[in-house]
């Protein structure tokens, strides 16, 4: 056996371990699925009885991978759990088997953790939960109910360990439990539900053949780019999967999207307006959906499509209902009474707030000096920090800034906005993230959802109209909790925003200019202590 020193053999793998799904014999090995069984007289892991082939440096124990050290280490030094969780800066693919089924009396891997070490760990990871029997927080995808071929895919994406939105919502999901999920931009919402889905989809289909082959589940965002990142996401999840997806956006032709769904699928992902004119005007069975997932939900009722949510919910037969958010209004809270009788609610992080990775730097600029201001961030190569997003007002807006800023600083910049074509949108974002094009200027389109993994600045150039949408643009500079910075412009045209965007500032530890503070503007907008009196004492 091996007995590895305290820089070999620590709680996260080597550098030198390759991301292959079994490793070469001199590699430690990540997972106790890569382990074989132990031969009758070989030493046998203390966790999960395979090869011990290791020893564990702090406890002398045999073990047989990290994982299972991870385990051990976590139960002997419990209540003690470390103050940070390391979070990965790649998104999750792949998958193949699955032995899941949907079970009300579903229990987690961690079911041995007791009351209070479960409420030490969502204390740590901020999470809170309000509901009946949701289960505990799982610290590895292993301690899931999922295929050992989608934990394999995991480990070939890098991804080390679940985000704390994904430890508490996908075993919570996994017991078929309606869930209203809230959690700050990029913390890694969307593989939450498709992890689920992917495994129930692919147990359905291994337990009931293929037959027919009706959707069976539904997933709802506002936005055709996010439909389009959470195909994709879930293509490489159901990969080797009896797993099929349909999209089903605008943009596209309509009798290519029935053709892909009457061949057979297993999901459809779509904005509301287009599968309505899809299910209207066509013959679709929707019988065997069990699982609906609407993805930010708040951004759906402020662009108006409670109705028809609603409406496709109507369609189907009493679903699993999964609704995810990065923030919470009492809007939202009705909208997931009217979806399901019992709902549980889990919320990760500060409800309603920004970011805390990401740094903001508000500049008062006037409306007329906006556009030099923004040359001379883009052109300073201490304040540059290229691929950025431009966030503006308006579509024309959008154009004609990416025009000045490729005529005037030389540097490449597109726009993106709802009247450019899907297949132009698509080409930007993609040469976007391959670092083709260093700037895009972009509507609210791209504030909500979209997964641009590399980009650390943005700027607002144009205030939105409230903060919650601000709480989003600013979002795009960090994922899955990576630093990144946002560069604010601000004058009295925002006047309306400034008691907000103050108090934000504050709790964020970043300095608010002194034109906001001595504006005339704010001081109208508070209360005079004549009229505090009149309501303490009952006025």
């Amino acid at each position: 056996m091996v007995n590895e020193t305290d820089d070999q053999f620590m709680l996260k793998p080597p550098e030198s371990i390759q991301s292959s799904v079994y490793p070469a014999e001199d590699e430690v090995k990540k997972y106790s699925y890569q382990q074989r069984e132990a031969l009758p007289e070989e030493p046998r892991c203390v966790k999960c009885k395979r090869y011990g082939e290791y020893i564990c440096d702090e406890t002398d124990d045999d073990v047989c991978s990290l994982e299972c050290k991870q385990k051990l280490l976590l139960r002997i030094k419990q209540p003690k759990l470390p103050t940070s969780l390391p979070i990965p800066s790649v998104r999750l693919p792949a998958t193949d088997e699955c032995v899941y089924v949907k079970d009300a009396n579903f229990k987690s891997n961690n079911q041995s953790l007791n009351t209070d070490q479960k409420e030490l760990i969502r204390r740590k990871l901020e999470i809170v939960v309000k509901g009946d029997c949701v289960p505990a927080p799982v610290l590895s995808f292993s301690n899931c109910d999922i295929p050992q071929k989608l934990l394999q895919n995991i480990q070939s994406a890098g991804y080390e360990i679940p985000t704390p939105v994904q430890m508490q919502a996908i075993p919570a999901a996994l017991t078929g439990q309606s869930l209203l999920v809230s959690a700050e931009t990029g913390s890694g919402k969307t593989a939450a539900y498709l992890v689920p889905i992917v495994s129930y989809c692919a147990k359905f289909r291994n337990r009931v053949g293929m037959n027919g082959k009706n959707p069976l589940a539904i997933v709802l965002t506002p936005t055709r780019e996010l439909c389009v990142q959470v195909e994709e996401q879930a293509k490489l999840l159901g990969k080797g999967l009896p797993f099929k997806t349909a999209l089903v956006v605008g943009g596209d032709a309509m009798p290519r999207q029935i053709h892909r769904v009457r061949n057979g699928i297993e999901m459809i992902v779509g904005t509301p307006g287009r599968l309505i004119d899809l299910l209207t005007k066509y013959d679709v069975e929707l019988d065997n959906v069990s699982m609906f997932v609407i993805d930010e939900v708040d951004c759906m009722l402020e662009k108006g499509f409670r109705e028809q949510v609603m409406q496709i919910y109507q369609a189907l037969s009493q679903p699993q209902v999964l609704l995810y958010s990065a923030t919470v209004t009492i809007e939202v809270e009705k909208m997931a009474g009217s979806l399901a009788k019992e709902v549980n609610v889990v919320t990760v992080g500060k409800l309603n707030k920004p970011n805390q990775a990401v740094k903001q730097v508000v500049i008062w600029v006037e409306s007329k000096r906006k556009k030099q201001k923004l040359f001379d961030v883009l052109t300073r190569k201490q304040h540059f920090m290229p691929p950025v997003i431009v966030f503006v007002g308006s579509r024309v807006g959008a154009d004609l800034l990416s025009e000045a800023i490729t005529v005037t600083t030389g540097l490449k910049a597109s726009a993106i906005h709802g009247e450019k074509r899907m297949k132009e949108r698509r080409e930007i974002i993609s040469s976007f993230l391959l670092g083709e094009i260093s700037v895009v200027v972009a509507t609210g389109i791209l504030g909500r959802g979209i997964d641009l993994l590399h980009v650390r600045q943005v700027i607002v150039f144009d205030m939105p109209n409230s903060i919650k949408e601000y709480i989003h643009q600013i979002g795009r500079a960090s994922r899955m909790g990576e630093e990144g910075n946002s560069i604010v412009f601000v004058n009295e045209e925002n006047r309306n925003l400034f008691p907000e965007l103050i108090g934000m500032l504050k709790s964020s530890g970043a300095v608010i200019p002194r034109e906001i503070l001595n504006s005339k503007f704010l001081t109208a907008s508070l209360p005079s202590k004549r009229d505090n009196r009149k309501r303490k004492v009952g006025y």
